[in-house]
């Protein structure tokens, strides 16, 4: 997949006019790009579409205008872009109770590398994940972290073909397993298409 540059980007005169079809455009294709593990855990994935959008906010919000600073948006949102043979995702442990968020963190550390995803019959894939920096004190994990899923060619054919996806968590303290409807796996094979 292409990296965004500041030509894909509204200026902040043309994205307040373009913001809200845009917006309602982007949460339309999110919803097909969230995958819940269970009660707590969603992974949302992004793409340049996904990408666009947090540097639109971005730049809106901080009132950025000048070349070098749009730079600077662009350069920490494009890794977050798939290149063709990954997928890359968002991984939130989501508790809406402050105490009881607290609680769980501190149980589930190593929960990012516990996380996989299987596609038909083929072994599952463990993420990298938090490529950027340690998302992990020797006492608590993040709510947040960053993964990137490295597929072989055998599963991205998977997903092309509709053989079934699964996400999964096997954590001492988070256990689940899901697979995917038809609508996510088909908007997650688009990221392949380089």
């Amino acid at each position: 997949m292409n990296k965004l540059s500041r030509e894909d980007l509204f200026s902040l005169e043309k994205y307040s006019i373009e913001r809200p079809a845009f917006r309602t455009r982007v949460l339309e294709h999110k919803a097909h790009r969230r995958v819940g593990i269970g009660p707590h855990a969603t992974l949302y994935f992004e793409d340049a579409l996904t990408m666009q959008y947090q540097i639109q906010e971005m730049l809106r919000i901080e009132k950025i205008f000048e070349a070098d600073q749009i730079q600077e948006e662009l350069d920490a949102y494009n890794p977050l872009i798939p290149d063709g043979q990954n997928l890359k995702a968002t991984f939130m442990l989501e508790y809406p109770d402050v105490e009881q968020r607290k609680a769980a963190l501190s149980k589930l550390l190593g929960v990012e590398k516990s996380l996989w995803l299987q596609v038909g019959d083929n072994e599952r894939v463990y993420p990298i994940a938090n490529e950027d920096l340690e998302r992990e004190t020797s006492d608590k994990t993040s709510a947040v972290h960053f993964l990137r899923f490295e597929l072989t060619p055998e599963d991205i054919e998977g997903f092309g073909n509709g053989r079934s996806v699964k996400f999964g968590i096997d954590h001492p303290q988070y256990d689940y397993v899901t697979e995917v409807n038809a609508d996510v796996s088909a908007a997650l094979a688009r990221d392949f298409q380089a």
